[in-house]
């Protein structure tokens, strides 16, 4: 996907991870889950970053034929009613991320462990945690993660999680920080998306109308409100907004070009907003597109890995 350079407001930073690699001290370790599509070999830079700060990495092993297994759900009924859920469907991918946290205990020496999900590795921890327990795991941070199920009865929004995250949200454990276990979201503002058609009704208020059993983050009810620097109406801008519309229900806000602002925040986690960051390691550099993984983007949040 194309899309358009930071906000003029991004300044990236010089990364000292020279200052950390050169101390002795080890952190505890952090497990990476990869993002829909994803493979593997896409975090390998930030699995450098991340140990020259002195923090043990560990990748899920994932290949991106792997995740062809979902299709798998197209035969669950649940599928094509819209409530389908995380077992059996996913049971490959928590296999391959209690392969990875089995790895990363052994190189804690029975510390604690740091989960850090991008994109839906982040909604996907949520049921790791909930399914085979959170007892060893005192971080999840989220990089991009659309953690909210897009509101119901909107016209021309489709849940493409098929209900998976309505499960989530109604199955798994709330997000509280806390000093034993911390949540951490952090959301991109790379680009504004904007409506396909200017005179749309649509807008974040219709989701008053939300059926009274769905529970949804105060924070997804918020008009996106920012001094950040605007962005003319482009035909990027608007297809990119139609993307966010299917994730929140509005097209005209801000995201990581990918998942709007307001999805990738969690009521009662700390939630952060990072100007300039796109998506996805795919089609990211570090200076005109950086991504969460980003040298100088990992240098804004690498303190919660090392308290």
């Amino acid at each position: 996907m194309a899309l358009g350079l930071p906000p003029l407001n991004f300044k990236p930073q010089c990364s000292s991870t020279s200052t950390f690699s050169s101390s002795s001290t080890n952190y505890r370790p952090a497990v990476i889950l990869p993002g829909l599509g994803n493979n593997t070999g896409d975090y390998k830079k930030l699995e450098f970053t991340l140990q020259e700060y002195g923090v043990p990495t560990v990748v899920a092993k994932v290949s991106r034929i792997d995740w062809l297994r979902n299709a798998a759900g197209l035969v669950d009924p649940n599928y094509w009613k819209g409530t389908l859920q995380p077992r059996p469907v996913l049971d490959w991918y928590l296999k391959r991320v209690d392969d990875a946290v089995q790895e990363a205990e052994e190189l804690a020496q029975g510390g604690k462990l740091s989960v850090i999900g991008h994109s839906a590795g982040g909604w996907l921890a949520r049921v790791y945690m909930e399914e085979f327990g959170l007892s060893h795991i005192s971080l999840l941070l989220t990089l991009g993660t659309p953690h909210l199920p897009p509101p119901k009865g909107l016209p021309g929004v489709i849940d493409q999680t098929r209900g998976l995250l309505y499960y989530v949200q109604q199955h798994c454990k709330k997000a509280v920080y806390t000093p034993k276990l911390k949540y951490v979201c952090i959301a991109g503002r790379y680009l504004q998306g904007a409506r396909f058609v200017n005179d749309s009704k649509v807008a974040v208020e219709s989701m008053a109308t939300i059926d009274d059993d769905q529970q949804v983050s105060d924070v997804a009810v918020v008009k996106n409100k920012t001094d950040s620097t605007p962005v003319s109406t482009t035909f990027q801008a608007r297809f990119v907004g139609q993307g966010y519309k299917q994730v929140c229900g509005e097209a005209d806000v801000w995201g990581d070009g990918v998942v709007p602002e307001v999805s990738a925040h969690l009521e009662g986690a700390l939630n952060i907003s990072l100007d300039g960051v796109y998506h996805s390691p795919v089609g990211s550099d570090d200076v005109s597109r950086p991504w969460y993984g980003s040298p100088a983007v990992v240098e804004q949040w690498i303190h919660h890995l090392l308290n």
